[in-house]
């Protein structure tokens, strides 16, 4: 008994010495599954590279294609779904489709100028479709010919971006599409052993074009899968581990998301294991975690369109269109929980972004130069989360920040911080001298009285802890129950 008690405490205390975040990012254990090609690594990513990308705060989307032509239209009619599959759609012809690329001439385009707009808008990141669904290359692939150098406009678009993004200080991630409409051995199901031949080829064929990239453009920072849930791919297991592999080994701190490949069992994401397959969690597409303990401890980040269900260019939004301040909150929801958060844009035909995107980039912009700190370098604080808003911390200074999305009626923040704190002061990012008044309600809760000059959409307040020799000795009687 008293061994057992001492290899008790032996297990507590290195748990308390370990590297890492708090309680919530333990798993529980379970029974192991035997795995060739499930997760190689357990745990968040240390490395230099991922940290960077943990740090980034908020990216950009850019989904550009020869569907940017039709905007999602076909002769007078629309498509009901995101533009970008408007192939697929049976009122739209396939051969006249595949002609598109002879009119992609978008003689707007202006790579510097789409970078000079992220960076004013905050984005330390961004993505790229190289290619989508329908197969078309907006780089000079030598794979195929239904590529951006056979189409009027034949300048290197990727290659543009990558140098453009990367003079303004902006990663640049590639996004992949594994699904190829254009490819004859593109196969969503392999449905007899007679089509197992040509889907070999088109299995070389992806290879090929995805260690092309990454030659010709070596600046790449990682790389985003799209198209990976088709039974043709997911049964890919080996081929798609050690493709995995060979790109890594191009570039060491390559970062590739959960969505790339399946397990042998299936499993596409997570495991069998339940461990996640991939440097950060892929699965939040236009939705955001309920709350942090559902992460499990991954990185994460979402993926956000402004209309509903837009990604590449529609000429005509529907339904619900995001506002900037929308943005914002779903901006600080995804840092206050570890995430990074994505902003998507859909460039017309021509090689202009729209002005509703061009609008909201500006508004983040504008509220990213006076708040950027509460958002680069930032993640999840420690403390609940409020109904007025939500915290982050800094993982350079250690601040921690309150960003108030929601002004209580009562004029000001109710703050409840852990029991080895005790809070000196809080005061506006912007204005450092202007103290707010504090009342303690409780042993550890606080009532943050906020003044008539906070009237900013979205304000931001710094809180700063007392040292420990500072500490209140303020006794608060708990409730007898």
């Amino acid at each position: 008994m008293r061994k057992n008690v001492i290899l008790c405490l032996v297990i507590f205390l290195i748990g308390l010495s370990a590297p890492g975040h708090a309680q919530f990012y333990e798993k529980p254990k379970r029974a192991s599954v035997a795995l060739e090609h499930g997760a190689h690594r357990l745990g968040r990513r240390t490395d230099a590279m991922m940290e960077t990308w943990r740090n980034y705060g908020l990216g950009q989307f850019i989904h550009w294609g020869v569907y940017a032509i039709p905007g999602g239209q076909w002769n007078g009619k629309a498509y009901p779904g995101a533009a970008e599959w408007i192939r697929a759609w049976n009122e739209m012809p396939r051969d006249e489709y595949d002609q598109l690329y002879k009119q992609f001439n978008p003689k707007d385009f202006d790579a510097k100028k789409w970078a000079r707009q992220a960076k004013e808008m905050g984005a330390k990141y961004m993505l790229i479709t190289t290619k989508h669904h329908d197969g078309f290359c907006l780089w000079p692939s030598k794979y195929t010919d239904y590529t951006i150098e056979n189409s009027p406009y034949k300048k290197d678009i990727v290659g543009d971006l990558v140098k453009a993004y990367t003079a303004e200080g902006i990663d640049v991630y590639l996004y992949f599409s594994i699904i190829d409409w254009n490819h004859p051995g593109y196969r969503s199901q392999i449905k007899s052993d007679d089509e197992r031949p040509a889907y070999e080829e088109f299995k070389q064929f992806t290879r090929n074009q995805l260690v092309e990239l990454l030659d010709l453009y070596p600046e790449t920072k990682g790389l985003w899968f799209d198209g990976t849930w088709d039974k043709a791919w997911v049964e890919q297991a080996e081929f798609a581990d050690e493709l995995g592999k060979e790109l890594r080994s191009m570039i060491p701190s390559l970062i590739i998301g959960s969505r790339f490949r399946a397990d042998e069992k299936g499993n596409r994401h997570f495991d069998a294991n339940g461990d996640m397959m991939g440097d950060y969690e892929q699965g939040w597409e236009r939705k955001i975690p309920a709350n942090i303990g559902v992460l499990n401890g991954n990185d994460w980040d979402c993926v956000m369109t402004i209309p509903e269900n837009q990604w590449g260019y529609n000429s005509n939004w529907k339904g619900h269109v995001k506002s900037s301040n929308e943005l914002l909150e779903m901006l600080i929801r995804c840092v206050s929980m570890d995430g990074n958060f994505v902003l998507n844009f859909g460039p017309d035909g021509l090689g202009n972004i729209r002005p509703e995107e061009t609008e909201r980039a500006a508004d983040i912009g504008k509220w990213m130069k006076k708040n950027g700190e509460a958002i680069h370098d930032c993640g999840y604080a420690g403390l609940d989360e409020q109904n007025w808003g939500y915290f982050t911390k800094s993982r350079t200074n250690g601040k921690t920040y309150l960003l108030v999305t929601n002004v209580p009626v009562t004029g000001g923040l109710t703050v409840k911080v852990p029991k080895d704190k005790e809070i000196a002061k809080v005061y506006p990012l912007a204005f450092p001298n202007q103290s707010l008044k504090l009342e303690k309600t409780g042993k550890y809760d606080y009532f943050i009285r906020l003044n008539e000059k906070n009237t900013d959409s979205i304000a931001v307040f710094v809180l700063e802890y007392k040292g420990e020799d500072e500490s209140d000795s303020d006794n608060f009687q708990e409730p007898k129950i």
